[in-house]
């Protein structure tokens, strides 16, 4: 029999690129759609038959009713987050306890691990890191120091370690000078939380992905957040706190670097970014403003603002080689319908120095632009690439040239219907 296939589905830049969208729309061609890294900090939106759901932690396949869901050891899982999650997808009518399987090494966020993130944030004062507070950080730092709790550990003598992390918490806390906090009541609705995980099918899930792709399966791998988040490629401070790229498909699933064939890397026809830190191609004149409003640019969990700016080939470049992206995915097409001219950042620079390639550090980079003639149609209607307007071809020419890897699929609207596959 023929071996399966391991597929990655990423984000290329800096995440809300619309992952969850293609993998709703990609997840009748696979077996098995898994997530590998992040937690509830990332949101992926889906909207289909005039109904939006938000998933933060359960992969974006939930929707097919016959495809089994696994959420990867490089995960983290908060569990009171995770049952109000997958309960609204219960009242929707969607069974999950077969079809969703959770990783007995992924590593579970305490109460306390959020207090610690509020914490870790009030003390860097003005060089914040912007995170969504939800605990992922030191959650991650946890797990490296090898004081973490993960899903397995809710089978076998929960309480004692439970109680040790949490103390061990406070302490920091106390040392921290940071006491005026009080998560009674979050505690309750978490440990409730753990009750009912403990309800799923907790498994070794590197084990059984593996048995899925021995007996000729196929998985599409979802990525969460984007490249340039990435802990060792992103824009270190201001990123992650997990391997968001294609090499964290094999340490957050378990499988084997051999096994993945194709890398899809999503990317927006501008750019978008959401927190602190660096963003050369950022717009603060009305032209972002327009972007934002034009493109819902809001945070699917947090409702933060999303810092707009058109397309950056240097950050795009850079994730394309670290990826080794074998075919790109072009979202939200639609949005620069409006415009007379459109940008395209082709390099940075600082101090007097063009810089074609992705610098140590991109903090003081200005965007050097190309500009390009705006397609001033409408996209939304369009449901075939024969419909596609001149100068829509050129932009897409020209990116796939600069890029040197194919655009094969452009999203043109949010709904899963207007998503065109080129021939």
């Amino acid at each position: 029999m023929k071996k399966g296939k391991v597929d990655a589905l990423l984000g290329i830049v800096f995440g809300d690129e619309g992952k969850g969208k293609v993998v709703d729309v990609f997840t009748p061609d696979y077996d098995v759609v898994a997530r590998f890294a992040g937690g509830p900090n990332a949101g992926h939106t889906i909207i289909f038959e005039g109904k939006k759901f938000v998933l933060r932690s359960i992969p974006s396949g939930i929707f097919a009713q016959d495809k089994i869901n696994i959420i990867g050891n490089g995960c983290v899982i908060a569990p009171d987050l995770f049952m109000a999650e997958a309960k609204e997808l219960e009242a929707a009518g969607y069974e999950l306890k077969e079809r969703l399987h959770i990783s007995k090494r992924a590593h579970l966020i305490l109460p306390t691990h959020r207090v610690l993130d509020r914490a870790y944030e009030a003390a860097k004062g003005k060089a914040k890191v912007g995170t969504t507070g939800k605990g992922i950080g030191p959650t991650y730092s946890d797990k490296a120091a090898r004081t973490g709790l993960r899903i397995g550990d809710i089978l076998d003598g929960f309480e004692e370690k439970y109680a040790a992390l949490k103390a061990r918490h406070e302490q920091i806390l106390h040392d921290l000078h940071y006491t005026d906090y009080d998560i009674t009541e979050e505690e309750k609705l978490w440990l409730e939380g753990i009750k009912y995980i403990s309800g799923f099918q907790l498994t070794d899930t590197e084990i059984e992905i593996n048995r899925y792709l021995k007996e000729g399966k196929n998985v599409l791998a979802e990525g969460a957040q984007g490249t340039m988040l990435d802990i060792d490629h992103g824009t270190y401070p201001f990123v992650s706190s997990s391997n968001t790229t294609s090499g964290g498909v094999c340490t957050g699933l378990g499988v084997g670097p051999t096994d993945i064939r194709e890398v899809f890397g999503i990317f927006k026809a501008y750019s978008t970014r959401v927190g602190s830190g660096p963003f050369p191609v950022e717009l603060f004149d009305e032209t972002g403003d327009k972007l934002r409003e034009i493109g819902h640019e809001y945070g699917a969990v947090t409702g933060r603002n999303r810092r707009c700016g058109w397309v950056d080939l240097v950050a795009l470049k850079y994730a394309i080689m670290i990826n080794g992206v074998t075919q790109l995915i072009m979202m939200k097409s639609d949005v620069l319908d409006g415009f007379d001219t459109i940008k395209v950042c082709v390099a940075y620079k600082k101090d007097g120095k063009v810089m074609e390639n992705m610098p140590f550090e991109t903090e003081g980079c200005e965007a050097v632009y190309k500009e390009l003639p705006g397609w001033k149609e409408n996209l939304s209607k369009l449901t075939e690439e024969s419909q596609f307007p001149q100068e829509f071809r050129n932009y897409i020419q020209f990116l796939e040239t600069e890029l040197e890897t194919p655009i094969t699929i452009l999203s043109v609207g949010p709904d899963r219907a207007q998503t065109i596959v080129r021939k």
